[in-house]
């Protein structure tokens, strides 16, 4: 029955790839249905703390960029990338990492995708250089941001589990891990492909005039005449200060939370509160809020956790004795091979807080210590394997010259290799880290 249940879950999965979006949740319920009247099996527990974590933390986020404050941000990061265009390289998938990390979700890389190839082209880069490697670190980024949903799911599921691993023990770990992989993804792409002036498939298409019309129209403004500089500015710093205060309250819980409280509570009202005071302190329309696209791709992450992840907890739930039994000796003997794992079924989830809310209770069920999967962190983002993700989508399209692209055979993409060497290398130097510093 294992299996068949199983099959059940891949089936959602594979279908859910193919509609996107909130199907994924929505057929995780169904699923969870066909278990409870077609099988008999009582549903487990959707991740209510996860998904009450996110939902704070995506109002506040969503305040943000309805004062203007994350556009304020890309601006700062254009400037940069526009002084220093030799080192684009670098700096295109370092800012996009930072963002990430403050803001707590990737699709902050969008504004930042057409600056990057803009930049690079007119210093005669490569495109696909800085472009493939700064949407994956849009996404590794995710892993190392104190308020983004992976670090939520780690947090709730841990104490949940009676585990005492605090967000401060996460980010000594996950911080410099995929900041090192995103710096050694970044030296590989430098000298990757051809130089335009050398890629004989670059130079057939200048022959085109409406091609080389299209490459000359590639002036970026990203400077949004909308938004009130001031209000920004003044919504950008209540945010920072507030993810600082969420960051000091995790170091020094102990002494600051009250008796009682969870710091996986603490998280919620502490992120609705930065969300109240940008409010009231800017004075936004509401409405604008909910109108955002971090607010939008936010709600559509909790769909998802909600549906898909209660569907894998009454499948595991089910079936935990059969699973301990089955692959325990493996584990103890090998507890890093949890990372091929969690890696794996990133590559059809396509949300590591999905891929965590999964894999890690199972883990913890497995009995693999907590540092071995706090090393193993970075290994739940895997879906650049297949280049549908929207970030890389979009690298795609601003990449006017064509080096960054899907190739014949849809896995020799742009992003694969990247991809690889930098999540590969942030698991491996995060499992040291862990394994010495606990």
């Amino acid at each position: 029955m294992f299996f068949i249940h199983m099959l059940l879950l891949l089936t959602v999965i594979f279908v859910g790839i193919r509609h996107g979006g909130v199907a994924f949740g929505l057929l995780g319920g169904l699923g969870v249905s066909i278990l409870a009247f077609a099988f008999g099996i009582a549903p487990g527990t959707p991740p209510i703390n996860v998904m009450l974590i996110i939902l704070a933390v995506v109002a506040a986020s969503a305040t943000l960029e309805a004062t203007g404050g994350l556009k304020l941000l890309v601006r700062y990061a254009e400037k940069l990338l526009r002084k220093h265009p030799s080192q684009i390289v670098f700096l295109g998938p370092l800012c996009t990492y930072s963002l990430t990390v403050l803001v707590g979700t990737g699709h902050s890389v969008y504004p930042l995708l057409p600056v990057i190839y803009d930049v690079a082209y007119k210093k005669g880069i490569r495109p696909e250089r800085p472009l493939a490697i700064a949407t994956v670190a849009s996404q590794m980024g995710i892993t190392a941001s104190p308020i983004a949903a992976a670090a939520a799911v780690v947090i709730a599921t841990s104490m949940e589990n009676n585990l005492d691993i605090s967000l401060v023990d996460v980010l000594l770990v996950t911080i410099p891990s995929t900041l090192i992989g995103v710096l050694v993804a970044a030296a590989w792409s430098l000298k990757r492909g051809k130089d335009l002036d050398k890629d004989p498939e670059f130079q057939a298409r200048l022959q085109d005039e409406e091609f080389r019309n299209s490459l000359l129209d590639s002036e970026v403004e990203s400077n949004d005449s909308n938004h009130n500089e001031s209000t920004a500015k003044k919504g950008l710093s209540i945010f920072l200060l507030g993810i600082l205060s969420v960051i000091a309250l995790a170091m020094f819980s102990d002494q600051l939370l009250p008796e009682g409280v969870k710091m996986s509570v603490a998280i919620q009202f502490m992120m609705l509160s930065v969300g109240a005071v940008i409010l009231l302190a800017t004075k936004i329309d509401p409405k604008k809020i909910v109108h955002s696209n971090v607010f939008i791709a936010g709600m559509t992450a909790v769909i998802i956790i909600f549906g898909i992840a209660w569907l894998s907890d009454t499948i595991i739930g089910h079936h935990k004795s059969y699973l301990i039994e089955s692959v325990s000796d493996i584990v103890h003997a090998h507890p890093w091979s949890f990372a091929i794992a969690m890696f794996t079924a990133s590559v059809f989830l396509k949300s590591q807080a999905a891929t965590l809310t999964i894999m890690l209770p199972l883990g913890f069920s497995l009995g693999i210590p907590a540092p071995v999967l706090i090393g193993v962190l970075p290994a739940c983002y895997a879906y650049f394997f297949f280049p549908f993700y929207p970030s890389d989508l979009a690298a795609i399209s601003f990449d006017r010259t064509g080096t960054t692209h899907i190739g014949k055979y849809i896995v020799n993409h742009s992003f694969i290799m990247p991809g690889f060497i930098g999540v590969v290398t942030a698991t491996v130097v995060g499992y040291f880290i862990s394994i010495m510093i606990n």
